[in-house]
């Protein structure tokens, strides 16, 4: 049974695990799509709405990059990375950046700082948490839409070109500077599988007590 199919027959939490099992990083990814824009769309909207942050801070923000916008965002990138790495090794970089392009899409997970330096000022004896508790909050996010994603059908794998990319991102798109970025996720339909992946021993992680 699909994880789809799982999901709207069971509607319980071994349904929301399938969906958790499935969620890998594929590489490999086309610009094709099997859902409307609009349903991206609320998949992201329904994310940011609905994920947990420290103090309902909601210090989380996200942009969604289709068409074009996705193409020059990995252009951007391009640009940006042919600064740092030498040309006579760049090769395994473009077609890095060319893989990433080749999806049909990327979403932009930002914290703004004007939310967690206001709550650093208001509650003086967690001010330092505050910082940690956001980057926990973004992780949230990112799980969520990158599970999401990956239960319409698509492949996605989660990038952090941050900071070199920051100030081009935030011209080209006009983002607020108290925004950071924290992660890119280029998405599209998967065109190879995942690789293998190898589990540690669950008892070495996981400790019960009755």
């Amino acid at each position: 049974m699909s994880t789809n199919a799982t999901m709207n027959s069971t509607g319980t939490s071994a349904a929301f695990m399938e969906a958790v099992k499935h969620r890998r990083s594929i590489y490999g990814i086309s610009k094709q799509s099997d859902i409307s824009d609009e349903k991206i769309s609320q998949i992201v909207q329904d994310a940011i709405k609905h994920t947990p942050s420290a103090f309902n801070s909601q210090s989380a923000r996200i942009v969604l990059l289709l068409g074009a916008n996705h193409d020059k965002l990995w252009d951007l990138t391009t640009s940006t990375l042919q600064g740092v790495v030498p040309a006579d090794k760049f090769e395994p970089t473009q077609q890095k950046m060319d893989s990433f392009k080749n999806g049909y899409g990327t979403v932009l997970f930002f914290e703004d700082q004007t939310v967690i330096d206001g709550l650093m000022s208001s509650f003086p004896p967690y001010a330092e948490n505050f910082p940690l508790w956001s980057l926990q909050s973004s992780g949230m996010h990112q799980f969520v839409v990158w599970t999401a994603l990956e239960n319409e059908g698509f492949g996605a794998s989660l990038q952090h070109y941050n900071p070199l990319i920051d100030e081009q991102v935030k011209a080209a798109w006009s983002i607020a500077d108290s925004w950071k970025l924290l992660a890119q996720l280029p998405f599209g339909k998967p065109t190879s599988p995942a690789g293998e992946k190898e589990y540690k021993p669950i008892d070495e992680r996981v400790k019960i007590f009755k």
